[in-house]
């Protein structure tokens, strides 16, 4: 994809794989490839990541069992239109995993912005990291982590594993279902042209709209009811003192 009007569908034939055993970061190897001239469309997986991240520099367990997975876009929408990018990765990896649970498995549902619950504990995380390129390129890399056999033992949320709600599936079984479902997704999304349907699907899977919650900030922490999102994918919380503050990033919770 390059930057523009929006050009149309993609496929998953357009989009390549590299699997490797160890790696400090599947984020980080799909920067260096960047880096290095790679024109994007690059999935990165691996066993294991001596060195995985999420949100904040926080520490992403990381052991063999589950899934690391992160997808090299380069130029993937002009500038003003990246912001909904993180929505789209959520609906991907969402009806990825809802395509591995069983009949009668607890909801699957997506957390504002992009951590995918099953039974409101956590089961996925989503983190984008991108950086201008020497030769004017922006890299834009989607890693995901999904907990398929194994959780840490310490975590800021509630968490759970593919596992433990019925799933038998592999890391490798469930890449091949967010290969195939983030082509889709990005397809719909279309260089960010797309985003109203994006939304619209987003919203359809998300959990606690309408609810109380808590938004912990940088400097303070705010709690009212969970509005919904605006058109740019920014948390409406409702604090009953007028209209809905926007919020663009933030660590929430229920209740």
């Amino acid at each position: 994809m390059t930057r523009g009007e929006g050009s149309g569908r993609i496929s998953a034939s357009d989009f390549r794989h590299v699997a490797l055993e160890d790696t400090v970061s599947t984020n980080s190897e799909c920067l260096k490839r960047a880096r290095e001239g790679d024109p994007g469309n690059l999935w990165i997986t691996a066993t294991r990541q001596t060195g995985g991240r999420g949100r904040r520099g926080r520490a992403w367990f990381s052991e063999p069992g589950n899934l690391y997975a992160s997808l090299l876009l380069v130029d993937p929408a002009p500038v003003e239109r990246l912001h909904s990018l993180p929505l789209a990765a959520a609906v991907a990896a969402h009806r990825a995993i809802r395509r591995v649970m069983p009949p009668g498995a607890p909801e699957v549902a997506i957390k504002w912005p992009n951590d995918i619950l099953i039974d409101g504990r956590k089961a996925c995380g989503i983190l984008l990291e991108g950086e201008a390129l020497p030769d004017g390129r922006h890299a834009l890399v989607v890693g995901c982590g999904v907990n398929v056999a194994a959780v840490p033992e310490e975590a800021l949320y509630p968490v759970t594993s593919l596992r433990r709600q019925g799933s038998t599936v592999s890391p490798v079984e469930l890449f091949a279902h967010l290969f195939a479902e983030m082509a889709e997704t990005l397809s719909v999304w279309d260089q960010g042209a797309g985003i109203a349907s994006i939304i619209d699907q987003w919203r359809a899977a998300a959990k606690g709209i309408g609810e109380p919650i808590t938004v912990n900030l940088p400097d303070r922490s705010l709690s009212g009811r969970f509005a919904g999102i605006d058109k740019e994918g920014r948390l409406l919380l409702d604090t009953g003192t007028g209209a809905s503050q926007a919020i663009a990033a933030g660590d929430v919770f229920f209740g």
